[in-house]
């Protein structure tokens, strides 16, 4: 083989092995900056975590149920899907605007919200029943629910399996700059750091 053809061999190795430590130092920076995309994100915050931001504990309830009793049936996804007709006070007078938030703890997936209801003008002290399910209506703007939907979907636990269901409405000091049809995690987010006061509503349904 003549020194020439060699000599071009060699070349042809180096330049092939130089591109493969390129392309997987590319991937390796590609990667770097995902982790540290990824990491400089906002965590989504729990319920439970916005609460620990209030300074006000209120009341909230509803006329077809008692706090820790059983929702009746025409409020489930499968038996009317109407949401039920709540009534708060004792909420704190600075509040600029409340945020409903109706989710299922005990889902198989984790925690399974069927109710976004945001920007609820300050001067509402109830909502009957039936929200309609439209993007805008006089009672706030509603997000889409884990079932993909807009507005409230009701209890459907697992056959045999009974499930809490969580009824918070945090008071705010701000409205949220959220168009209607959000998801759950910008409207958590977009609470957080503005919740003070709350009310807990709790009911079950199953089993």
């Amino acid at each position: 083989m003549a020194y020439n053809d060699i000599y071009l061999q060699l070349e042809g190795c180096y330049v092939a092995k130089l591109r493969y430590l390129v392309a997987l130092a590319i991937v390796a920076a590609l990667a770097l900056a995902g982790y540290v995309l990824l990491s400089q994100r906002p965590e989504v915050p729990k319920p439970h975590d916005l609460i620990k931001e209030a300074r006000t504990v209120f009341t909230l309830e509803s006329p077809a149920f008692s706090n820790g009793s059983e929702i009746p049936a025409k409020y489930s996804l499968r038996g009317g899907n109407k949401s039920p007709p709540l009534r708060w006070r004792d909420a704190p007078p600075e509040a600029a605007a409340y945020v409903l938030i109706v989710y299922d703890p005990d889902a198989p997936g984790g925690i399974f919200y069927h109710w976004l209801l945001y920007n609820i003008p300050p001067e509402l002290t109830s909502l009957p029943e039936g929200v309609p399910a439209e993007p805008e209506t006089p009672y706030g703007l509603q997000g889409v629910n884990d079932y993909g939907r807009l507005g409230y979907g009701g209890p459907a636990p697992p056959p045999g399996s009974r499930h809490r269901y969580i009824f918070l409405l945090l008071a705010l000091d701000r409205k949220l700059e959220l168009a209607a049809g959000a998801a759950a995690e910008d409207v958590l987010k977009a609470c957080k750091g503005h919740v003070i006061g709350y009310a807990v509503l709790l009911g079950y349904y199953g089993g």
